[in-house]
C-alpha cells in the first residue's frame, strides 16, 4: 500500500497541513515539527512526488471559491467580497457552486485542482469528501470559510450563532410567545448543527415549549423554508413565531405566509438568520440575525493569502446580532394563529408532505458527505 502524507502525519503526531507544509519546505512550521515529521518520513520511507511539487511551486495568481449554493444571497455576497478581495491582492477567483451536492462539490475540487489554483476558500458540504481531504493530502492552501469539518484541521472564518439565536429567543420570549417554530439547516453541515444547538438550547434556558413538532428539517434551499411553513401552520397548535436558520428557506417562508394572507409581524412573528440587503426593505422589515459577510470574505481571503506564504495563523470567530425590524414587533395571541391557517386546502397540506419527504431524502442522501 502506498504510503500518504496523512500516514506520515498520524506517525509524527501532527496535522496532515502541517506535515505536508515540512515536507514542501514552507518555514512556518516548528523546529520540534520538522523533527518529527522527518523521522517519520524516513521511518516509512515516504518520498513526496518531485512532479507534484514542482507543480505546486508554480504560482497562477489564482485561487478557487467553493460554496454551497450560489443562488443563497449570502453566498453570492460572499463571492463578491472574496472577488474584490482576492483582485486587490493580485489574484483572480475561479468560483465552484456545489448546489449542495457532494458530487458537485468534488467536481469542482477536480477542475480547480487540475487548474492549479494557487489557494482554495471552501464552505465545505456535510463532513467532507476524498477530493476535500486530498486538498490537505497535497499540500494546497485550503482556508475553510462559514463552514467547517472538525476532522480536518484547517484555517477558517466561521459566525458565532449561539449569540444572535439567543438574542432572537429572547426577544421572542419577552414579547410573550411561547410557541417558536424553527426551520432548521441540515444535521450534515456545522452551521446547521451549530444554530439548532444554540436555538434549542436557548429554547430550555428561557423556559419556552420544547415540542419537538415545532422543529423543521430544512437543507437551506428556498423549498424547505416554504415546506417548513407548511408543516408548522398545519400543527394543532401552530407556534406564533417562526425562526429560519439562513435567508434563503426565510425567502421561501415568506413567499408561503404571503400565499396564505397571513400578516407578518401581525399574525406571526418572524426573524431569519443572515441579513440581505432587500430584508429591511420589505413590508414590514424583517428581523435578522446578522453577522458580517464582507468581514468574512475579507478576512478568509488574509488567512489563505497567510497559508500560501507558508504562515499558520489562527481561525477567527465573527460575532452575530439580533436587529430588530417590524416582523417581530409585537405579541401575536395562539388563537390568531390558529385561525389563519385554518383555510388551509388540503393540496396545500399534501404538497407540505412530498416537499419535507424530499428535503428529509436529500439530507439523508448528504449524510456521509
Amino acid at each position: 500500500m502506498d504510503i500518504t502524507i496523512r500516514d506520515v502525519a498520524a506517525l509524527a503526531g501532527v496535522s496532515p497541513a502541517t506535515a505536508s507544509r515540512v515536507m514542501s519546505g514552507h518555514p512556518a512550521t516548528s523546529p520540534a515539527a520538522r523533527a518529527r515529521v522527518a523521522a517519520a518520513a524516513s521511518e516509512l520511507d515516504y518520498h513526496p512526488n518531485a512532479q507534484a511539487q514542482a507543480l505546486r511551486n508554480t504560482r497562477t495568481d489564482s485561487i478557487g471559491l467553493l460554496v454551497p449554493d450560489v443562488r443563497n444571497p449570502f453566498f453570492a455576497d460572499l463571492a463578491h467580497t472574496v472577488e474584490q478581495a482576492a483582485l486587490v491582492e493580485g489574484y483572480v477567483t475561479l468560483l465552484g457552486n456545489a448546489n449542495e451536492r457532494k458530487e458537485q462539490q468534488d467536481r469542482y475540487l477536480d477542475t480547480l485542482i487540475s487548474r492549479r489554483v494557487d489557494g482554495i476558500i471552501a464552505a465545505p458540504l456535510g463532513d467532507g469528501s476524498g477530493n476535500i481531504r486530498s486538498l490537505i493530502e497535497r499540500g494546497i492552501p485550503t482556508v475553510f470559510v462559514d463552514r467547517t469539518i472538525s476532522s480536518i484541521d484547517v484555517p477558517s472564518v466561521t459566525t458565532d450563532s449561539e449569540a444572535g439565536i439567543r438574542q432572537a429567543v429572547k426577544h421572542l420570549a419577552t414579547l410573550g410567545h411561547t410557541r417558536i417554530g424553527y426551520i432548521s439547516g441540515p444535521q450534515t453541515t456545522s452551521t446547521g448543527r451549530d444554530r439548532f444547538a444554540a436555538f434549542t438550547s436557548a429554547i430550555a434556558d428561557t423556559g419556552l415549549s420544547q415540542d419537538p413538532e415545532l422543529v423543521y428539517l430544512g437543507d437551506f434551499q428556498s423549498a424547505s423554508g416554504s415546506a417548513g411553513v407548511h408543516a408548522l401552520l398545519e400543527l394543532t397548535d401552530p407556534p406564533t413565531a417562526l425562526l429560519a436558520a439562513d435567508s434563503l428557506m426565510a425567502v421561501g417562508a415568506i413567499a408561503i405566509l404571503h400565499k396564505r394572507s397571513l400578516r407578518i409581524g401581525t399574525d406571526i412573528a418572524m426573524i431569519a438568520f443572515d441579513d440581505i440587503e432587500w430584508f429591511a426593505l420589505l413590508n414590514p422589515a424583517l428581523s435578522v440575525i446578522s453577522h458580517s459577510v464582507e468581514d468574512m470574505g475579507r478576512i478568509a481571503v488574509e488567512l489563505l493569502l497567510r497559508v500560501i506564504a507558508g504562515d499558520s495563523p489562527e481561525s477567527v470567530v465573527l460575532p452575530s446580532e439580533l436587529i430588530i425590524r417590524d416582523s417581530s414587533s409585537s405579541c401575536i395571541a395562539p388563537a390568531a394563529a390558529a385561525e389563519a391557517s385554518a383555510p388551509a386546502i388540503q393540496s396545500a397540506a399534501i404538497q407540505s408532505a412530498a416537499i419535507q419527504s424530499a428535503a428529509i431524502q436529500s439530507a439523508g442522501e448528504n449524510r456521509h458527505e
